[in-house]
């Protein structure tokens, strides 16, 4: 087998000649990204969803499907081309989205991982087994026409099979695949990330340079990120070239401490932290913005993507929303740089993300108001990202620890200071006892509710131990407790996915692994109850609809979610994930009969409704 060593440079982001904007194009390609295919054919809707046609495979050049279309346009009044004419052309030009995969079997399935045999419950450990099942039909390899003739495809070549989420989500995607990791390592499915490479020279490009060496297992799934964070300085969204200059939460440290974890491979670490490193530049270089408060310098993280276009695989939900902006192609290419940075977020969209005309809510700017129009997420330093930045510091620092340079460790423990001290001076309030988002155009912390306001807990990134347990307090009197089906995105109810009433499993597996950590009793009790209410939603879904959705409503007994920009989508590698690793870690007590509170949270489930109920009204 071979072990990568990773050089990693900056690759140079290229501009698109011809288009009309102050801002570089979501990637280069005239097709997939740009020009007056991609336009004409997303605003014919010719499909339900506008990522299937960026998801069609060329069937011939570029260059060549440009002219065609130039001349066919060339024909028609405006250059406006019929749809019926567009679909002809379509037929004649694309093949199918999600042709460049075929299905694949990891290797390494077995039958009855050792986690199954922890499960008390027969029901529950019956399910795992057949969510454990589902890693099969959700493996996929490309075909090798994606790395003979990339230009055909707007799919990212790599040569070893991953993991996909599921649904419409036929590619790798960064953040999601947290979760999918850690549930392949309790499937005890290692090998999935390993010598499964075709040729590690074709993952050689102008600004990354990739050298054999000898070790022992390597990680396709992790090289798959280490080859997109060399290349591009980041790994972007997902593996589409429409991702090419948006990333998601940073997750590649997590997943490698994952990783080493299983493996106590030091080869592998000491091979992967280049790239680790890299990231990490990456986002201080390019997402972090100081800010003065109370006097002090503090310097923060935020999503900021400068790409002032419509998404590609939602252009027309980007140019409907931009209709009718007054004041001016900047307000609507604003507009669409916040959009891709609520895409880069993970949370596209939510209510956390609007800020209105007035900076909040009837002119109160500790609040969030508006519509999906108001989202300006580059004005707001999320608290999720930043205790994500705060764990992955420290434990860099525990890699650097772990390989013998203690002058590296120490530069990140210095760092995960600076940002501890900057998030309890800029996010963290002592009268509610939590930390809330700040927004930069207010100068003022967000208080409504989000499960995000636990991060740091999740991330153990706090001085003080009654820190934690101030922010359970604030948990239960938050109003957030009282749903059967788990804690809701936030309390307001917008339309989107990422707000009330939808529950989504990464979420919900911060939270209860956060609550987890603390010392005290009501804490871990919590923790419990929370998974529980989780386990016994996913459970019901699935005997229902006989799958597992990317996210649920908590009203009603077991059902998906619902809203935003798509359908709910079924599959789902993230929620596999977390029900395997909440199955692993209280599968003795867990049950899939009906579910006891216990005492101690009833009281404050009470508060909780009526301060709810108030709230709505």
């Amino acid at each position: 087998m071979y072990r990568l060593v990773l050089f990693c440079f900056f690759s140079s982001a290229a501009l698109l000649a011809g288009v009309k904007s102050g801002s570089p194009a979501p990637c280069d390609s005239e097709i997939y990204c740009t020009g007056p295919i991609l336009h004409q054919v997303q605003k014919a809707k010719l499909f339900d969803d506008d990522k299937y046609f960026v998801d069609m495979k060329l069937k011939a050049m570029p260059d060549v499907v440009l002219s065609a279309f130039h001349n066919l346009s060339s024909q028609m009044p405006n250059m406006t081309v019929l749809p019926a004419r567009l679909q002809e052309f379509l037929s004649v030009n694309f093949e199918r989205a999600g042709s460049e995969f075929e299905p694949w079997t990891p290797p390494d399935w077995h039958d009855k991982p050792k986690f199954l045999g922890g499960i008390a419950d027969p029901k529950l450990r019956e399910w795992a087994e057949k969510i454990h099942n589902l890693w099969k039909s959700l493996g996929r390899k490309m075909r090798a026409g994606v790395k003979d003739h990339p230009e055909l495809y707007s799919q990212m070549y790599v040569p070893h099979p991953f993991v996909v989420p599921g649904g419409r989500f036929r590619e790798l995607y960064y953040w999601d695949s947290y979760w999918v990791v850690n549930g392949l390592l309790l499937s005890e499915m290692t090998d999935t990330f390993g010598a499964l490479l075709l040729n590690n020279n074709s993952f050689s490009s102008p600004s990354c340079t990739l050298r054999r060496t000898g070790g022992l297992h390597d990680s396709g799934e992790y090289k798959y990120f280490f080859l997109l964070s060399c290349r591009y300085g980041f790994v972007p969204n997902g593996g589409r070239i429409y991702y090419e200059r948006r990333s998601q939460p940073p997750f590649l440290t997590l997943m490698v401490e994952s990783y080493y974890q299983a493996t106590k491979d030091k080869d592998f670490l000491r091979g992967a932290l280049p790239a680790l490193e890299q990231e990490h530049r990456f986002w201080m270089q390019n997402r972090s913005v100081a800010v003065k408060v109370n006097g002090s310098e503090h310097v923060l993280n935020r999503y900021h993507v400068q790409v002032g276009l419509p998404r590609p695989e939602s252009y027309t939900d980007d140019l409907d929303l931009a209709e009718g902006l007054t004041d001016g192609n900047d307000h609507k290419e604003q507009l669409w740089m916040d959009l891709k940075a609520g895409a880069e977020s993970g949370w596209d969209f939510s209510s956390r993300w609007y800020v209105d005309g007035g900076g909040g809510h009837n002119n109160n700017k500790n609040n969030n108001s508006g519509s999906l129009r108001d989202t300006r997420t580059s004005q707001i330093l999320p608290t999720d990202l930043n205790a994500l930045l705060c764990l992955n510091e420290k434990t860099l620092a525990s890699f650097h620890r772990i390989l013998g340079d203690g002058d590296s460790a120490a530069l990140y423990d210095q760092a995960a200071a600076r940002r501890q001290g900057a998030m309890e001076s800029v996010l963290w309030d002592a009268e509610r006892g939590a930390w809330f988002d700040y927004n930069l155009m207010t100068h003022a912390k967000h208080s409504e509710f989000y499960p995000s306001n636990m991060a740091p807990v999740w991330a153990q990134c706090y001085s003080r131990p009654e820190m934690g347990e101030k922010a359970v307090q604030y948990l239960k009197a938050s109003g957030a407790l009282r749903f059967p089906n788990g804690v809701p995105t936030s309390l307001r109810e917008s339309g989107q996915q990422w707000d009330y009433p939808n529950a989504w499993p990464p979420l919900q597996h911060m939270l209860i692994s956060g609550l987890s950590k603390l010392p005290s009793e009501d804490a871990q009790q919590l923790a419990f109850d929370l998974a529980q209410r989780w386990i016994k939603t996913n459970w019901l879904a699935y005997i229902k609809y006989d799958a597992m959705f990317e996210k649920y409503d908590v009203n009603g007994d077991g059902k998906p979610g619902s809203g935003g920009e798509y359908d709910v989508q079924l599959g789902f590698g993230w929620t596999n994930g977390v029900v395997l690793q909440l199955l692993e870690r209280y599968g003795a007590t867990l049950t899939s009969g009906s579910r006891q509170v216990s005492p101690g949270l009833l009281l404050p489930l009470v508060i909780s409704a009526a301060l709810l109920m108030l709230y709505l009204i």
